[in-house]
């Protein structure tokens, strides 16, 4: 019996060629949602070890009969996949073969209005993944108006968020998804029929915000590069320019991409010696897909292979 994934991940092929899963290998599936990718990894007689912080993927997940089986080869774990490391080292596992990341929102997510991430359809202001801790209702209920307004600069790139920062305070409280997308659109000046609603840059940023996303990101590509074995294999895909400046930034330090030092300049200690090589140029859906599946218009994939150098220090989680 196999249980299918109700939806299909971005770049499935290209992630699947990256990571080249055979059986018996070990493979973290970091943001489990759906199950897409670890759908086709378990296919190919992998185990996996599925990360997910919503307890809503967690207890789907616990449906799929490779939960059940002796051992399990699918592992799940409701934890923060920041939190690989030590997650894994429970369980008995110090390196593995593979790890993929999908970072952001997952579709799961997406289109269910009571999560409060999308303003599609209107619902609470919430945007928590884990299902706890401050939602995004009391964020913008709560924070001052310059605290507003750096996270929506930093996290949504949005020009004029002095001004939405501005509008949101003088709105207060707001309660709903629909609430807050007609403040930044009255704010902003929205047009219907404009090819990107501006509420879009303000939404991400307060999700960002809200779950710690940039930093997770960080703690959990180090957390790869502590457990992938000499050969293992990485695979990230990202769905946004800050995202994905983290993963490419990543691997050009991890793989000594790094401009050199000036003649004119003291000289600078030895790098430390390259812990991941063959690294990919940014890979992006085809027009194939983009027919498909719109969403992946934004999608990027970088992929890269562990060296035998040992793991640089790990960033805290």
């Amino acid at each position: 019996m196999s249980v299918a994934a109700p939806h299909v991940p971005v770049l499935l092929a290209e992630v699947l060629t990256a990571l080249a899963p055979e059986p018996g290998a070990v493979i973290v599936d970091a943001t489990f949602g759906a199950g897409g990718y670890s759908r086709r990894l378990l296919d190919a007689g992998a185990t996996v070890h599925a990360f997910d912080r919503d307890p809503d993927a967690i207890a789907a997940g616990r449906l799929w009969p490779e939960t059940q089986e002796e051992p399990p080869r699918l592992v799940l774990h409701p934890r923060r996949f920041s939190e690989m490391v030590q997650a894994l080292a429970e369980a008995g596992v110090s390196q593995v073969d593979g790890v993929v990341m999908d970072i952001g929102v997952s579709s799961m997510q997406l289109d269910q209005p009571a999560r409060g991430f999308a303003f599609a359809s209107d619902g609470p202001l919430d945007m928590r993944m884990a299902q706890d801790g401050p939602s995004a209702a009391d964020f913008v209920n709560e924070a001052d108006e310059t605290a507003i307004a750096d996270v929506l600069f930093r996290y949504g790139e949005e020009r004029q968020s002095r001004r939405v920062a501005r509008a949101i305070v003088a709105a207060r409280p707001l309660k709903t998804t629909g609430q807050l997308a007609h403040v930044v659109r009255k704010a902003l000046g929205y047009r219907p029929g404009a090819p990107k609603d501006p509420a879009t840059r303000s939404f991400q940023a307060i999700r960002i915000h809200v779950n710690a996303e940039l930093d997770e990101l960080e703690a959990a590509l180090s957390a790869a590069e502590t457990l992938l074995h000499t050969g293992g294999r990485l695979a990230v895909v990202s769905f946004h320019s800050l995202e994905d400046r983290i993963v490419k930034q990543f691997l050009r330090e991890a793989s000594g991409a790094v401009a050199g030092a000036s003649r004119h300049l003291p000289q600078a200690a030895a790098p430390a010696p390259a812990t991941f090589a063959t690294v990919s140029k940014a890979i992006r859906p085809g027009e194939t897909e983009l027919g498909r599946n719109p969403r992946a218009r934004s999608a990027t994939l970088r992929t890269a292979v562990r060296t035998d150098a040992p793991p640089r220090e790990r960033k805290a989680a």
